[in-house]
């Protein structure tokens, strides 16, 4: 099985971003990140402490991490009239806020049952 089998066809360009000389020696830009002066938390950051510090060493946990945590979201799909794309739902997984925790534990799953176990992982792709 070959990865490229499996991943989305369409790529699409979303923006370019030119960045000047006499902007790059600007000390006064504006940041992205947030001022030191707004108190910043996160309220799910313990949450993604916990699902960052669960240590895969359990063959039967890799699987079910495995079984539980799909490789691909779900939602996203093509809805179709007659052959002719209506309209497309994104995937909404990425609107999850611990999504990026979620898909590195899966990922370390799948590593520790290839790479510890030798098991074959490709039913999990």
């Amino acid at each position: 099985m070959k990865v490229f089998d499996n991943t989305t066809k369409k790529i699409f360009l979303a923006s370019w971003v030119s960045i000047n000389q006499a902007e790059t020696t600007d000390h006064k830009a504006t940041q992205l990140n947030h001022s030191p002066s707004k108190p910043y938390w996160d309220i799910l950051q313990p949450l993604r402490q916990r699902l960052e510090n669960i240590q895969v060493r359990d063959r039967q946990l890799a699987h079910r991490l495995c079984k539980a945590i799909p490789s691909q979201c779900p939602f996203e799909r093509d809805v179709k009239v007659f052959g002719k794309t209506l309209f497309h739902i994104p995937p909404m997984c990425k609107l999850n806020p611990l999504y990026d925790e979620v898909v590195g534990l899966r990922f370390r799953a799948l590593c520790y049952l290839a790479d510890e176990c030798g098991e074959d992982i490709s039913q999990y792709c």
